[in-house]
C-alpha cells in the first residue's frame, strides 16, 4: 500500500505540474515540470521554517523513494525503448561513424578529463578524495542523457543531420557510460591492484557487446512474433514484454540492459514497424509508447526537482559543485573536438558543430541516479551535490538556450 501511495502522489504531482506548465508557463515539458517541482521544493523549505512538521513529512516521503532503483531498474528501459522506437535507422546509418565515435571515444576522453580536473579541484577546496573515485564521477557525468536530450531537441529546431548525431549519441552513450561506470566501480571496490587491465577490458566488452547482441535478438524475436498476427492489443503487449523481459534477462546475463533496449527499440521502430505491422497496429503502438515516454519523463523530472529537499548541501560542496560546471563543459568540448578533428576528412560536419554538440550535451536523471548509487565511503555525498548542480545547470540553462545558441552561432 505504501508503494501505491507513493506512486499515486507522484503521478498526481506530475499531472498537475504538466498542466500548469502547458496552460501557463509553456516551457518544454521536462524543463517546465522540473522548474515547478524546484519551486515547490523551495516553498516546502520555506513553509518548514514556520511549520517544521510539514518539511519533515515531505523529506521523509522523498527519502522513501529509491530514485536510483526507479530510474535504472524500471524507468530507463521504457524511456530508452520509447526514444529509440521513433528514430529512423536510415538516418542513424548515415551518421553511424560519428555516433559510434561520440558514444564511445568521447565518453572515455571526458571521463579521464573530468576525473583528473576534479581531483585537483577537490584538493584546492581541501577535500581529500582518491583519484579512482574522481574517475568514477567522470564516468557518471560524461554521458549525455537521452531522456533530457530527446525531450528538449523537439523544441530546439536544429539542422536535421546535427539532431541525428546528438540523438544517436545520447541513445548509445548512456549505455556505454553505465558500462564504464560499472567497470570503474568494480575497480574502486576491489582496489586498483586487484583487477588487471585485461579483466577490465573483458568486462567492458561483455557488458557492451552482450547488450548489443541481446538487443538484436530481442528485436528480431519481436519481429517474428508480430509478423504472424494482426491484433494491436496483443502486439502492444509483445512490445512491453520485449522491454520488461529483455531488461530482466540483461540483468541476469550481466550485460548492458540500456544498450539492449536501444537496439531492440530501433529494430522495432524500423524493420518491425515497416514490414510486420498493419496501419492500425502501427498507430496504436506509436501512440502507446509516446504516452509512456511523456508520462515517465514528467515523473522523472518531477523527482529530480523534489530531490533538492534531501540533497546534503554544504557551503564548501556547493561552491565545489559550481566550480565543476565549467570543468564538465570543458571536458565535453575537448571530447567532441578531438573526434571531429580525426573524422572531419571522412565525415561531413555542420558549421560550428563542436559548439552545438558541447552546449547540447545535456545531463539529466541518469547522472543523478548513478551518483546516488555511489556509497558515502567512495565520496558519494560529494558526488550527489556536484552532480545535482551540474544537472540543474544543464537542463535549465543549456536546455532553455540551445535553440537560441544554435541561431546565434548560425549553424
Amino acid at each position: 500500500m505504501q508503494l501505491y501511495n507513493a506512486l499515486a502522489v507522484i503521478t498526481v504531482l506530475a499531472a498537475v505540474s504538466g498542466y500548469i506548465n502547458y496552460r501557463f508557463i509553456k516551457l518544454p515539458d521536462i524543463i517546465g515540470v522540473m522548474i515547478i517541482s524546484l519551486v515547490a521544493s523551495l516553498a516546502i523549505f520555506g513553509i518548514g521554517l514556520v511549520q517544521p512538521g510539514i518539511f519533515r513529512e515531505a523529506t521523509i516521503f522523498i527519502r522513501s523513494i529509491d530514485f536510483h532503483t526507479i530510474l535504472i531498474k524500471i524507468m530507463l528501459s521504457f524511456l530508452l525503448f520509447a526514444g529509440a522506437i521513433h528514430v529512423k535507422a536510415a538516418k542513424l546509418k548515415q551518421e553511424s561513424v560519428s555516433i559510434l565515435t561520440f558514444s564511445t571515444l568521447s565518453v572515455i576522453i571526458s571521463t579521464a578529463i573530468v576525473g583528473s580536473l576534479l581531483y585537483f579541484l577537490c584538493h584546492i577546496f581541501q577535500q581529500s578524495i582518491a583519484f579512482i573515485y574522481c574517475l568514477l564521477f567522470g564516468a557518471l557525468i560524461s554521458p549525455t542523457d537521452p531522456i533530457a536530450v530527446l525531450g528538449i531537441l523537439r523544441h530546439a529546431k536544429l539542422p536535421a543531420t546535427l539532431e541525428v548525431k546528438i540523438t544517436g549519441e545520447s541513445l548509445f552513450n548512456d549505455g556505454v557510460g553505465i558500462v564504464v561506470f560499472v567497470c570503474l566501480y568494480q575497480v574502486a571496490e576491489a582496489g586498483i591492484g586487484q583487477l588487471s587491465v585485461t579483466n577490465v577490458i573483458f568486462l567492458f566488452l561483455r557488458q557492451a557487446g552482450g547488450g548489443l547482441l541481446l538487443g538484436a535478438a530481442l528485436g528480431y524475436a519481436g519481429f517474428l512474433l508480430l509478423k504472424t498476427i494482426d491484433y494491436y492489443q496483443v502486439e502492444v503487449m509483445i512490445t512491453l514484454a520485449i522491454v520488461m523481459g529483455g531488461y530482466l534477462l540483461a540483468d541476469k546475463l550481466d550485460v548492458s540492459g540500456p544498450l539492449a533496449m536501444v537496439v531492440a527499440g530501433i529494430i522495432t521502430g524500423n524493420k518491425t514497424r515497416d514490414t510486420a505491422m498493419s496501419d492500425i497496429s502501427r498507430e496504436y503502438i506509436e501512440k502507446f509508447w509516446s504516452l509512456v515516454d511523456n508520462l515517465l519523463n514528467a515523473i522523472l523530472f518531477l523527482l529530480i526537482g523534489l530531490e533538492m529537499l534531501v540533497i546534503p548541501f554544504h557551503p564548501t560542496l556547493f561552491w565545489l559543485g559550481l566550480a565543476s560546471i565549467p570543468i564538465v563543459l570543458l571536458a565535453r568540448y575537448i571530447s567532441v573536438a578531438l573526434p571531429i578533428g580525426l573524422l572531419k576528412y571522412k565525415t561531413c560536419f555542420e558549421k560550428n558543430a563542436i559548439g552545438i554538440l558541447t552546449w547540447g550535451g545535456l545531463r539529466g536523471g541518469l547522472s543523478v541516479a548513478l551518483a546516488l548509487s555511489v556509497p558515502s565511503e567512495m565520496s558519494g555525498n560529494l558526488f550527489i551535490v556536484i552532480t545535482y548542480l551540474v544537472v540543474l545547470f544543464s537542463i535549465i540553462v543549456q536546455g532553455l538556450t540551445i535553440g537560441k545558441f544554435a541561431k546565434r552561432i548560425k549553424v
